[in-house]
């Protein structure tokens, strides 16, 4: 039976970050990922992804989108790749909103630097944003993108350098803790660790059971288009923007990667997904109908043919905060999960915090908001 100090479940953009810390700090670490590296059935996929620190959500976030920043910095260096791009970002709304009231908070709270900008201002500045009073934005030109993919790949790329070892195409079927350690079994072996991580995102409940229906795996739909007039959809003009309106949440990115504009809405059209392997990925007119409309309103010379689609999960826990915990039966066991569709820019200092509390140690990051405690007594019970 081969042995390590840490096993990591899931090798996407929680895993590989954890992985790689692990790595970095002289720890024998496996990392186990039942698809390819990276791949297309999880969470972590679809070119692009947004990096902002006015974060609506609630502003202990932004101690950690700092540290988060350092680290995306660092990694580009290791790997001596581009990945993150900052393009600005706009937190619109309506004064009052959830998400223009939540990123005021957070920008006064923590000093930010912003501008508040009229509708009127916003269209004479970015031409690809169509709004209208009463809508106004934060904007926050310290946001930007980060290329999803490729930083699952540097992550995996420097932890190999470190000397991890990480197995694709590797399915894990189940876990156990004895006197000796962790037991880890796959349908390729069994691996002994005195640690293991689980950051399996929306397999999660088959790795710790009593998080059926209490972190909800969720289909969610991302379309790029082209736009009518392309030079006020690229980069050095057209900022991330969160949207906060009557039809929902949105979401979207300049041109990047891969032709067309993103676009997405927060829970899409709300469709919970029971077994992730089985979800549906197809696209459908009611997707299409539901993102036309909002680019046609918002966004009109952004509206033109759809370029490319993707499919992806959120996980999301019932309040919209992170679960990060150590099992509270079992501290050798630590897992990370519940990223409720706005985890993917904490990768590096998630993986961090993954690291301190693997190696048995209290982390300096503040993490009482995660706690696994708030969902339920038996939340984390094997």
């Amino acid at each position: 039976m081969q042995t390590y100090d840490v096993i990591v479940v899931g090798v996407g953009g929680m895993g590989s970050a954890a992985v790689y810390h692990l790595a970095k700090r002289g720890q024998r670490v496996l990392g186990l990922e039942q698809y390819d590296i990276p791949h297309q059935q999880g969470s972590s996929h679809g070119i692009s992804r947004i990096i902002r620190l006015a974060y609506y959500e609630h502003p202990s976030y932004v101690p950690l989108l700092h540290r988060a920043y350092e680290l995306w910095w660092a990694l580009e260096r290791t790997v001596q790749e581009r990945l993150l791009h900052v393009t600005g970002a706009m937190n619109i709304g309506t004064e009052t909103s959830e998400v223009f009231a939540g990123a005021l908070k957070s920008v006064q709270e923590h000093n930010l630097t912003h501008e508040i900008l009229e509708a009127e201002a916003v269209r004479r500045r970015f031409p690809g944003y169509g709004l209208q009073a009463p809508l106004m934005a934060l904007y926050e030109p310290q946001a930007g993108l980060l290329a999803a993919e490729r930083c699952i790949v540097a992550h995996v790329t420097a932890a190999l350098q470190h000397g991890a070892e990480i197995h694709g195409r590797e399915t894990v079927e189940g876990w156990e803790t004895s006197d000796a350690g962790v037991q880890v079994r796959t349908n390729r072996g069994i691996y002994q660790a005195e640690r293991l991580v689980l950051t399996a995102g929306a397999w999660t409940h088959r790795l710790l059971a009593p998080y059926h229906g209490v972190l909800q795996p969720e289909r969610q739909v991302l379309i790029w288009m082209q736009p009518r007039v392309p030079s006020a959809f690229h980069m050095d003009a057209f900022p991330v923007f969160i949207l906060d309106v009557e039809e929902g949440h949105f979401y979207g990115l300049p041109i990047y990667g891969i032709p067309g504009f993103k676009i997405g809405r927060f829970h899409h059209l709300e469709q919970l997904v029971d077994d992730p392997a089985t979800m549906d990925r197809g696209f459908h007119p009611e997707d299409e109908a539901l993102l036309r409309e909002l680019v046609r309103r918002y966004f009109p010379d952004g509206e033109g043919p759809i370029l490319s689609t993707a499919t992806c999960m959120f996980t999301n826990s019932p309040d919209g905060h992170f679960v990060i915990d150590v099992h509270p039966e079992d501290p050798r066991v630590v897992f990370a999960g519940g990223f409720s569709g706005h985890g993917f820019k904490f990768c590096p200092v998630i993986g961090e915090i993954l690291a301190d509390l693997a190696e048995g140690d209290a982390t300096r990051h503040d993490i009482s908001l995660f706690s696994a405690a708030r969902l339920a007594p038996s939340a984390v019970e094997k």
